[in-house]
């Protein structure tokens, strides 16, 4: 690298397909830094070989770069990545094989699934395990390999708190978001917080521009557990998702939200159709109209049906309030005015943070609002 360097007069970076510094020749600690961070007068060229981007190379040089010279220094640099890099790249794809397989309940046996996490490097997995799972949303476009670059994060900081831990990338889809599962090998709970903290901090550290929730399980003694684990870091990320307060959420924390883990985990299907049947009109409603009929719910429920109490909390007038409970009923059926029906909802906005579903929110501009009435369908 300091070949390089020399040869293009320059300050050079090499980073992987994650974003993490691989070799670094920089003429001071400022000049790296500027490097690291896209600063002005820094030149990015992907590094490809057989038409796949194995990394970046980052040139910050004194003048204008001989071309010839640095496309045959990026062809000699992505050749190098790929080979120091090819033994990882191994490893990662089996660790993803094997939590997928383990996840999905493939591997029945105990002893057949210590075989296999022995097999990629999880021997610690013998004394049991706890799950993270991480929720990354980007709140502007991103740039390409922004989704590997949340896996390298996400693996490094967890292994910073225990060593073999392994990190893979979820084929969920999550709306233009991404979801990494963070497997804890031989985790106890201490272990296990300080590892989900430490996740966060990295990310909001490292990726700019995105919004963050942690879910964590209980630990599991037994490998067999690791698929209900899994749920439950699920169930606490989700629950996180609509969570103003905590970025980090267990699954202890969930409070009554526990009670729907066997719901999420074994019969989605009636969970969904209950959402279905009380406030998914509601959802639907906010985002067509960038209403907050949803979040008006919330607040009433948590001021226990006081409708002075639910303005307050909301900064809205008591009258909009009343508005707005009365198209709840005529959207979904269900009069907050009894206790049935607050009941319902209660359980419909629950298995909407289970089933991970995003409430979308807005300013009241449903027809009829700025005349102070709603009109009836």
């Amino acid at each position: 690298m300091r070949a390089a360097a020399r040869a293009l007069d320059a300050s050079v970076v090499v980073l992987d397909r994650g974003g993490q510094a691989l070799a670094v020749a920089a003429r001071s600690p400022a000049d790296e830094r500027s490097l690291l961070v896209d600063a002005d007068g820094v030149v990015a060229i992907e590094l490809r070989v057989a038409d796949v981007e194995v990394g970046r190379l980052r040139v910050r040089a004194r003048g204008a770069p001989n071309p010839g010279l640095l496309r045959l220094l990026s062809t000699l640099i992505a050749s190098e990545v790929e080979r120091v890099r090819a033994p990882e790249l191994a490893s990662e794809e089996a660790a993803a094989v094997f939590v997928a397989a383990v996840l999905a309940r493939e591997i029945t046996g105990r002893e057949e699934v210590l075989a296999a996490a022995r097999e990629v490097g999880l021997r610690d997995l013998e004394r049991g395990a706890s799950v993270l799972i991480a929720h990354a949303h980007p709140q502007a476009p991103a740039q390409e390999g922004w989704r590997s670059r949340l896996r390298a994060i996400a693996a490094r900081a967890a292994r910073a708190a225990v060593p073999s831990a392994v990190a893979v990338l979820s084929d969920r889809d999550l709306d233009a978001g991404a979801e990494v599962i963070v497997l804890l090998a031989g985790a106890d709970e201490a272990a296990a917080r300080r590892a989900a903290e430490g996740v966060l901090r990295d990310l909001e550290a490292g990726m700019g521009g995105f919004v963050f929730v942690i879910g964590r399980s209980r630990p599991a003694a037994d490998a067999l557990e690791l698929a209900r684990a899994a749920d439950e870091a699920l169930l606490a990320a989700n629950v996180a998702e609509g969570d103003q307060e905590h970025r980090v959420l267990a699954f202890e924390e969930t409070g009554a939200y526990r009670l729907l883990l066997s719901a999420m985990s074994e019969n989605p299907e009636e969970l969904q159709r209950f959402y279905a049947e009380t406030v998914e009109p509601l959802v639907a409603y906010d985002e067509q109209y960038a209403t907050d009929l949803v979040a008006t719910v919330e607040a009433f429920l948590e001021a226990d049906g006081n409708v002075a109490g639910t303005a307050q909390r909301l900064f809205t007038h008591r009258h909009t309030i009343r508005y707005r409970l009365e198209r709840v009923r005529e959207l979904c059926g269900l009069d907050v005015g009894s206790s049935d029906g607050r009941e319902k909802l209660s359980l419909g906005l629950k298995a909407m943070r289970v089933l991970g579903v995003g409430a979308s929110s807005g300013p009241a501009t449903e027809p009829g609002h700025a005349g102070g009435r709603v009109p009836r369908r």
